[in-house]
């Protein structure tokens, strides 16, 4: 058996060479979306496909990238080779969350064995499909989202491949972007391939393969035990989307999470049957979600490969939102109903231990604008400025904004300044909202309001979740988040409500985004008044609700706290929820 040192220097250095085809890939890389957003995950496979390392990214990329490589390996079966490099995207038959993120996988052989893969899992810019920019919220099936990639060979002996470089290439509404992004994604795995390659030589080929198999089995271990401090027994959560994309509708994910001594099974019988839109879940996006929860749930000390998560059963019943039959469209998946998934085990877990639990994030609302810009080429805007507020916990405000749930703060949201010049666009206001977070003494993330000025006209792209119900749910007495709105005025033209999904066409408007804030953790009244206080001062709370929801009063000059009248005001808020309890 490898020693623990020797097992800890490994998965270190394995995490270390991650993060290296990282850099890598975001100086090298051609498209925004990866050189300054960073939407791209790399990690290292076992030669099994068994995931090993996703130390760099984002976490719904990673959790399920060995579904990625064990349908690589299922479909070349001894034809692979050093110097070959794999491509693959589609949910059904290559192990993909959804199209838009393409995997670049390459074989890694030590003294003429295969020993591992260093794969990029990357959301490309363009894939073709119904609208520009990769997010067609108006599909009702697979084939309107993309170009569809079964496990295929890019590279071949070292050899590329031009034929179906081409096909890759031409299939794209910014082949500019295509071309420079695959070889950056090609390029970075090869680092990995150099780097693992070196530490194989370090440790020796035999020493080697047992830190494989031996740093999966430290993260079985180690969530076990976590799990066995749990009390037996089942807990249940849920969440839910708005729509269909098409109609309104109040879709649930429901989930029971069975703790038996140091084993769960998570279990989504009883979720909500498959849609017509574009918010169907792979089984490698659930599985990927499912794995998230429990990481960010449990110790973050406790490693995040594949091995972790062996005593973790997950029952996902074909035919629902989270195990969709083809050919359901999934490419919002990754974000909705990857939150809601995470929502659901998280409520659950957090029955098991309220200590530990936390509060629902604020869900994004922001479209992606797509036009041909200043320099005569296609360009899709993320309004990634528009992104939610996180949830509490248990001694933490959320986060007051941040890209989706399921990156947990990987997604870098980019400059106004960048975007500017980049795109056809004035960014008008960027800045967080007054009374959006879902108040606590650990009050949710405030979330934001964003007002920017599409100057050409533009084909957009809306994906808004939480505008008509806040999903961003309160825990251990803390309340809920507040809901989204996004409007649109075109230049000289009526304010509107824009649809929650769909893609049009629009002529030069403004885009107003008002995006959810998280939720509270903790009774609200228990929120330390000099907090409350500093969030009044930068308007993230307003007087009003300092008084009528935190029962701070301020002093006549509002930049200190009435000590007395703060103590009066709890204490008749206080006696006031009681009766209402009794009543």
């Amino acid at each position: 058996m490898t020693d623990p040192i020797t097992l800890a220097l490994f998965q270190n250095r394995l995490d270390y060479i991650a993060r290296q085809m990282g850099w890598v890939m975001i100086r090298t890389s051609r498209s925004p979306i990866f050189n300054q957003s960073h939407d791209f995950s790399c990690f290292i496979a076992d030669k099994n496909g068994n995931l090993v390392s996703q130390a760099d990214g984002i976490p719904i990329h990673t959790g399920g990238g060995g579904f990625a490589i064990r349908a690589l390996l299922e479909a070349f079966v001894g034809e692979i080779s050093d110097g070959d490099v794999f491509v693959l995207n589609d949910p059904y038959v290559a192990g993909g969350n959804h199209l838009p993120d393409w995997v670049i996988a390459r074989p890694v052989f030590a003294e003429s064995e295969l020993v591992a893969f260093t794969c990029n899992r990357a959301h490309q810019s363009d894939i073709g499909g119904g609208a520009a920019g990769t997010y067609n919220s108006s599909a009702t099936e697979i084939w309107h989202e993309g170009l569809r990639l079964p496990p295929l060979r890019l590279v071949e002996k070292g050899q590329m491949r031009e034929d179906l470089w081409q096909l890759l290439i031409l299939n794209s509404r910014m082949p500019h972007f295509m071309d420079g992004d695959l070889r950056a994604m090609t390029g970075s795995t090869d680092i990995g391939r150099q780097l693992v390659v070196e530490t194989m030589e370090r440790f020796g080929l035999e020493e080697g393969r047992a830190c494989f198999a031996g740093v999966l089995d430290h993260g079985d271990t180690l969530l076990r035990e976590a799990v066995e401090q749990l009390p037996d027994g089942v807990y249940e959560g849920e969440s839910g989307l708005d729509d269909d994309c098409f109609e309104d509708m109040e879709l649930k994910i429901r989930v029971k999470v069975t703790i038996t001594g140091d084993e769960t099974v998570i279990d989504f019988t009883g979720t909500d049957d498959q849609i017509r839109g574009f918010k169907n879940s792979s089984v490698a996006n659930t599985y990927s979600s499912v794995f998230s929860a429990l990481s960010t749930f449990f110790d973050p000390s406790i490693p995040r490969n594949e091995g972790t998560f062996r005593s973790v059963t997950v029952i996902a019943p074909e035919g629902t939102l989270v195990n969709a039959r083809p050919p359901a469209p999934m490419t919002m998946c990754t974000v909705f109903p990857a939150q809601q998934i995470i929502h659901a085990i998280w409520q659950a877990l957090g029955d098991a231990d309220p200590s530990r639990a936390c509060a629902g994030w604020g869900m994004n609302a922001y479209p992606l604008s797509s036009a041909v810009g200043y320099d005569g080429r296609v360009s899709t805007m993320y309004h990634w400025a528009g992104a939610s507020g996180g949830g509490a916990v248990d001694g933490r405000d959320g986060f007051p904004q941040v890209g989706p749930l399921c990156a947990f703060g990987a997604l870098i949201l980019p400059n106004a300044e960048m975007s500017e010049q980049l795109y056809p666009v004035r960014v008008q206001r960027q800045e967080l909202r007054t009374d959006g977070a879902g108040a606590g003494k650990y009050r949710g993330g405030s979330g934001a309001h964003y007002v920017a000025d599409i100057m050409f006209p533009s084909e957009i792209a809306f994906r808004a979740e939480a505008v008509k119900k806040a999903w961003a749910y309160g825990t251990n007495g803390g309340e809920i988040g507040t809901t989204s709105t996004v409007t649109l005025t075109p230049t000289g033209g009526d304010t509107y409500d824009a649809p929650t999904y769909g893609v049009m066409d629009i002529e030069p408007s403004r885009l107003d985004v008002f995006s959810g804030g998280g939720g509270g953790w903790g009774d609200p009244l228990d929120r330390d008044p000099e907090w409350v206080l500093r969030d009044v001062c930068d308007e993230i709370v307003s007087v009003d609700s300092a008084r009528d929801t935190y029962g701070v009063i301020l002093d006549t000059t509002g930049t200190a706290v009435d000590a007395k009248r703060t103590e009066d005001q709890r204490q008749a808020l206080r006696e006031a929820r009681e009766k209402e309890l009794v009543g």
